[in-house]
């Protein structure tokens, strides 16, 4: 279901985890709280029974194209894919989207070792194969793909090559410059993508893709997701979005673990961007990166709202340097229970405590937000909560259990606004955007065993979204 009316009134909802009351919306507003609203001929009565009402849930760092895109392509990875004859059957099964080409997402090592053009073509050589890395930093490309993209004759620095020269059909950090090879597929459908957000209460994101085109930008504005969208990827020397509901955020710097740019470089963009009115947000996986980062802050300063993408690994002795420079952290547990036990097989035992810190940050003063990395991580918040709470793998096993946090912490983060993620928490109050999500059952039921079903109805600017 989704249909807007002219006013909403919420019977007996729980607000803020404790009190209950009614709750009106008029257009895309919260007019009153109280506990004594008579219903209105324009109201549509929503009986919530107790249920908790809640600020709408914000993702701090998704992919929105990527995620259309990967619901699009082939499974290459676990759990759907393990071992290389099921990955060779996926491949051998899929029919080649309207490119012509066949692509795959998901991959890691575990499944077929390290993937070069040959090996590709062992799998599948009859049509352009690509296949992306789960980590969505490498591409690896056929050689029919790859004489398709012009790979040989190529510039970017990404391109990988053998000691002659000759390129492996591997391609690191180059989505830009592989999309202008690759034919033109049909637009996103981002209500597609804002409908399955809507399902687990979300009601804005924070689109961290780096280096947005202006069509990419356009497609923002056209309006077809129903979310808020906070967008880090907008070139200092682009325009603001000139619709109501897609800002500018940070400007995104990728400091890649496959080549780091030198300290010049990086103190340069910093000072650039800020220069340019825009804070950072900068993506860091390795310990290299984040030392690197912190050395060029040293020599710009710090601007209000720079932020830490992913802090993957975070060593304990730059916790109070994170705090002292008033840093805030975008993180992501959920590949502690995605991805943990490949942690612990391949990151050093003595790096184990360092991974996706939560708690040791929060309490140095580091503002913290969760978010999903969708789709390269899980996208379910609950999900992610449950992560951070109980930072457990697949298997069972526990990674870092000294970072885990309360649920009702974990879920705090996603209440907080774009600008300020990991700090001020949205209410439900008069004058609010009425940006809700409605639950089946109280907070505290709720956040004893989080999960999505426990969500009723996600309302965006007033409009409902779901059953109810």
């Amino acid at each position: 279901m989704d249909a807007a009316v002219s006013g909403l009134l919420f019977r007996d909802a729980q607000i803020g985890g404790r009190r209950r009351a009614h709750v009106r919306v008029v257009g895309e507003r919260i007019t009153e709280v109280g506990p004594d609203l008579t219903p209105t001929a324009a109201d549509e009565v929503v009986e919530c029974r107790g249920g908790a009402l809640l600020p709408g849930l914000w993702d701090h760092h998704v992919h929105l194209h990527a995620m259309w895109a990967w619901r699009r392509s082939v499974l290459c990875g676990p759990p759907e894919v393990e071992g290389r004859d099921a990955l060779a059957a996926a491949l051998r099964a899929a029919a080649p989207d309207e490119s012509g080409w066949v692509r795959g997402v998901g991959y890691t090592e575990s499944v077929a070792g390290d993937l070069d053009a040959a090996r590709l073509d062992a799998l599948r050589a009859d049509v352009p194969v690509r296949i992306q890395h789960r980590s969505g930093a490498l591409w690896t490309l056929n050689s029919a793909a790859a004489r398709a993209a012009g790979l040989a004759a190529g510039r970017h620095p990404g391109i990988e090559r053998d000691q002659d020269g000759v390129a492996t059909g591997r391609l690191w950090r180059a989505d830009g410059w592989l999309r202008t090879r690759v034919p033109a597929g049909p637009p996103a459908d981002l209500n597609a993508v804002g409908a399955e957000l809507a399902r687990f209460g979300i009601t804005g994101v924070t689109d961290a893709t780096p280096d947005l085109t202006a069509g990419a930008i356009a497609a923002f504005e056209r309006g077809a997701l129903p979310q808020r969208v906070h967008l880090l990827g907008v070139p200092l020397d682009a325009p603001s979005p000139r619709r109501p509901g897609v800002t500018t955020g940070p400007y995104k710097i990728v400091l890649a673990d496959s080549g780091l740019p030198s300290l010049d470089d990086l103190t340069g963009r910093i000072a650039d961007a800020h220069a340019a009115g825009r804070a950072v947000a900068v993506h860091c996986v390795t310990r290299e990166a984040l030392l690197l980062l912190l050395a060029a802050l040293g020599g710009t300063g710090v601007r209000d709202g720079d932020r830490i993408e992913h802090a993957a690994l975070v060593p304990a002795e730059t916790v109070g340097e994170l705090a002292r420079l008033g840093l805030r952290v975008v993180t992501q547990p959920g590949f502690i229970a995605d991805r943990g036990d490949d942690y612990l097989r391949d990151v050093p035992a003595s790096d184990h405590g360092d991974l996706y810190r939560c708690r040791r940050l929060a309490d140095a003063g580091v503002p913290v937000a969760l978010s999903s990395d969708a789709p390269y991580g899980p996208l379910d918040p609950w999900g992610v909560i449950a992560a951070a709470v109980h930072r457990r793998t697949r298997s069972g096993a526990v990674v870092a259990g000294g970072e885990a946090i309360p649920a009702r912490a974990a879920l705090r983060s996603y209440l907080t606004p774009p600008g300020d993620p990991g700090g001020r928490v949205r209410r439900v109050r008069p004058g609010a955007a009425a940006d809700l999500v409605l639950l089946h059952v109280p907070l505290a039921e709720a956040l004893r065993r989080p999960d999505a079903t426990a969500v009723r109805s996600t309302v965006i600017a007033g409009r409902r979204h779901g059953a109810s």
